[in-house]
C-alpha cells in the first residue's frame, strides 16, 4: 500500500470505531482487518500504529480541533495528528492527500485552513487543562486526584505511553536463564524484569506466535504486574486453589506453575469462548492439574458442594480497567460513572460468593487492574465489614519471599502503577480466613435451603450479566494477553 492508502485505511478504521463506540477498539480493528485480507503485515502494522497513536493523543487533538472550530471527526483527527505529532507542513500533508488511486481524498479549503493554523504548533499547549494533557475523562478527575494527589500528572503521563511486552517464564519447563538463551536463539533480546523473578521484557512488539519459545510453551505473554499478583497468591503444590474469574487463563497458568502441576486448581468463568482459549494455553504449557467450569445454573449444585474447600481463592475481579489504559487507550472514553457503579456492585457480589469457597486458614486474594479507590481499598473495607471471619494479611512478608526488589508502598496491600513501577496499574489485597462463617456448616451440608436459593440466584445473576462482564474482563485480561494495542 502507498502511504496515502495507509492513511485512507486508518481513517476508515477510525470511522468504524466511532460507529461501534460500545465495542473495544481492538475487537473492531480485528474484524476490520480480517475482512481485508489484502492488507499485508507491514501495512497492518503502519495502520495500527497510526490509529492507536491517535487514540492515545485524542484529547489533545480534539482540543486543537475545538480551537479551530472543526469537528472532532476521524479525518480531522488524522490531519491534526500529521501536523502536530509528525510535524508535517501543510504542503507535505497535501501531497499525501492527492486523491489518487486508493489514497485519501483531496483536502478541502477548511482542511487546508486547519493545517495552516497548526503549522509549527506543538501537540502540548500551556492553556490545556490537566485532563487534556493527561488524556483522561474530565469527570473522572476527582477520583484520580483522590488516588494520586500531587502525582496525578506524572501517573497520567505514564498511562499515555505504550506498554512494553512482558513475558512470564514457564517454570514447569525452563528457568529464566534458559528462557533468555532460547529467546536469543530466536533473535529476541529480552531482559529480566526488575520485580518479578519470572519476568522477561522485550524491547519491541513482535509476532510471538511464530517464535519457538512461545510455541513450545516456555514463555507466556503476561504483564509484570499480573505476574506479581499471581505470585502473591502463594499457591503451593498439593493445595486446592480456585481462580474465580479465570478469563482466558493468564493467572491460571501462573498458579498452576507455582503449584508444580500438583494439587487441584479450579478455573471458573462465565464465558465458554474464554474458557476454551484457556484450554489451548494450558495444553501448550503442559499443565494438567486444572479443571475448567462455567459459572451458571447448570453448575449451581456442584459449586455449593465446594464451600470451604479451597486453600486459595483468587478473584481477579471485573473492573474499570483504568490500570490498563496504556494498552486500551479507547477504554477511558467508553467508561462512565454508571459503569463504575455497576462494576463495583458486581465486585462486591463476586467477593461475597467467592469467600464461601475459602476454608478456615485459607486466603482470599482480591485483584483489580483499576487505579480507583472505590474499586480497591473501599471495596476491601466494605467486604471486611460484612465478613468478620476474614482479616487482612500484609503483603510485605510474602513479597520478601516471592518477589524481587523492595515491596512497593507500605506493604499492607499492593498498588502498582506504570509511573511508579513500570507495570500496568494493579491492586492486590490478601485476606485470611480466620474462622467459619455463621451458618456455613448448614449451607455446606445442604440443609439451609434459603442460603442455597440465594446463591443460585447470585450465580444466575452473574450469568445474565455476562455481557457486561465481557467488556470489563476484556480490560482485566490485558495484563495477561496484552493484545489491546491493536492487531499488527
Amino acid at each position: 500500500m502507498t502511504p496515502s492508502a495507509r492513511l485512507a485505511a486508518a481513517i476508515e478504521l477510525l470511522e468504524a470505531m466511532e460507529a461501534e463506540s460500545g465495542r473495544p477498539a481492538d475487537m473492531v480493528a480485528s474484524a476490520f482487518l480480517k475482512a481485508r485480507r489484502y492488507i499485508g503485515s507491514k501495512d497492518r502494522k503502519a495502520i495500527s500504529e497510526r490509529v492507536w497513536g491517535i487514540l492515545r493523543r485524542r484529547a489533545r487533538l480534539d482540543w486543537w480541533l475545538a480551537r479551530t472550530e472543526l469537528a472532532a471527526w476521524p479525518r480531522n483527527r488524522l490531519l491534526a495528528d500529521l501536523a502536530l505529532h509528525d510535524r508535517l507542513t501543510p504542503e507535505q500533508v497535501a501531497a499525501l492527500f492527492a486523491g489518487e488511486g486508493y489514497g485519501t481524498g483531496k483536502l478541502s479549503p477548511d482542511e487546508w485552513t486547519l493545517l495552516q493554523g497548526l503549522k509549527g504548533r506543538d501537540l502540548f499547549h500551556h492553556d490545556m487543562p490537566a485532563w487534556v494533557r493527561g488524556e483522561y475523562p474530565q469527570w473522572l478527575e476527582p477520583a484520580l486526584a483522590d488516588a494520586f494527589g500531587q502525582r496525578l500528572a506524572v501517573e497520567m503521563g505514564a498511562l499515555r505511553d505504550e506498554a512494553p511486552v512482558d513475558l512470564r517464564v514457564n517454570r514447569l519447563a525452563i528457568d529464566r536463564d534458559g528462557a533468555l538463551a532460547r529467546l536469543a536463539a530466536d533473535g529476541l533480546a529480552a531482559t529480566p524484569t526488575p520485580l518479578s523473578p519470572l519476568g522477561l521484557r522485550l524491547p519491541a512488539r513482535t509476532q510471538l506466535a511464530t517464535q519457538g519459545a512461545f510455541r513450545d510453551g516456555l514463555v507466556e505473554v503476561q504483564d509484570e504486574g499480573s505476574q506479581l499478583v499471581s505470585l502473591l497468591a502463594d499457591a503451593q503444590p498439593g493445595q486446592a486453589v480456585c481462580d474465580y474469574c479465570a478469563g482466558a487463563g493468564g493467572k491460571t497458568l501462573a498458579l498452576a506453575a507455582a503449584m508444580g502441576n500438583k494439587g487441584r486448581l479450579l478455573a471458573l468463568d462465565v464465558s465458554a469462548p474464554r474458557s476454551e482459549r484457556a484450554a489451548e494455553r494450558l495444553r501448550r504449557a503442559g499443565i494438567h492439574n486444572v479443571t475448567r467450569r462455567l459459572l451458571g445454573p447448570a453448575n449451581d449444585r456442584w459449586l455449593r458442594r465446594q464451600a470451604a474447600g479451597f486453600d486459595r481463592v483468587l478473584v481477579d475481579a471485573p473492573c474499570s480497567g483504568s490500570g490498563t489504559w496504556r494498552r486500551n487507550p479507547d477504554a477511558k472514553w467508553r467508561l462512565s460513572a454508571e459503569r463504575i457503579d455497576e462494576v463495583t456492585a458486581l465486585q462486591a457480589d463476586i467477593l461475597d460468593r467467592a469467600s464461601r469457597l475459602v476454608k478456615p486458614g485459607g486466603r482470599l486474594i482480591y485483584v483489580t487492574c483499576s487505579l480507583l479507590p472505590v474499586e480497591n481499598e473501599n471495596q476491601v473495607a466494605s467486604f471486611l465489614e460484612r465478613h468478620a471471619e476474614f482479616a487482612p494479611l500484609p503483603v510485605a512478608p510474602l513479597w520478601a519471599t516471592l518477589c524481587d526488589g523492595d515491596c512497593p508502598g507500605d506493604g499492607g496491600v499492593l498498588r502498582l502503577t506504570p509511573a511508579a513501577n513500570g507495570t500496568d496499574g494493579f491492586f492486590c489485597a490478601i485476606l485470611s480466613r480466620t474462622a467459619a462463617a455463621p451458618g456455613e456448616q448448614r449451607d455446606h451440608q445442604g440443609n439451609d435451603e434459603q442460603g442455597q436459593e440465594h446463591q443460585a440466584q447470585d450465580l444466575g445473576d452473574i450469568q445474565r450479566r455476562a455481557g457486561d462482564r465481557a467488556e470489563a474482563d476484556h480490560t482485566g485480561e490485558q495484563g495477561d494477553d496484552q493484545e489491546s494495542r491493536g492487531p499488527i
